[in-house]
């Protein structure tokens, strides 16, 4: 099964959202089926077939994360950030300030779903592969 420091060689090589499709297409050849990335502090559960997981530690400081969803600056962000126009760090404020508390990526089904702090789905998109 794959590693945290296998993980952590993989996202080295994202720069911005437009390295996400290669990104997906390393871990998925690593055995990672699935993963929860969660904003407040950043630490990410990557699972495998057997129930398996690999918690990959927090990268900074805890960051608040509003109360409420405002779904249209999120996408307006998560956007930019696909084109290539935002960091990740950059991507983590703006999901913050815009209430994502996580977003979950199925390897199998090729997706991200984005929720919000009461759990609530704010938005699936298909990763394009």
């Amino acid at each position: 099964m794959f590693t945290a420091e296998q993980i952590k060689a993989a996202h080295s090589k994202v720069q911005s959202g437009a390295d996400f499709p290669a990104y997906i297409k390393a871990i998925k050849a690593l055995g990672v089926t699935h993963y929860e990335a969660y904003v407040t502090d950043g630490h990410i559960d990557y699972h495998g077939a057997n129930p398996y997981t690999v918690t990959v530690p927090s990268k900074y400081e805890p960051l608040p994360v509003a109360g409420e969803a405002n779904t249209a600056a999120f996408k307006a962000g998560l956007l930019a950030h696909q084109q290539g126009k935002t960091d990740y760090l950059s991507f983590i404020n703006m999901c913050a300030e815009t209430g994502i508390e996580k977003w979950e990526i199925s390897i199998e089904k090729m997706t991200c779903t984005y929720y919000d702090k009461s759990g609530g789905q704010v938005l699936v998109e298909t990763i394009p592969q």
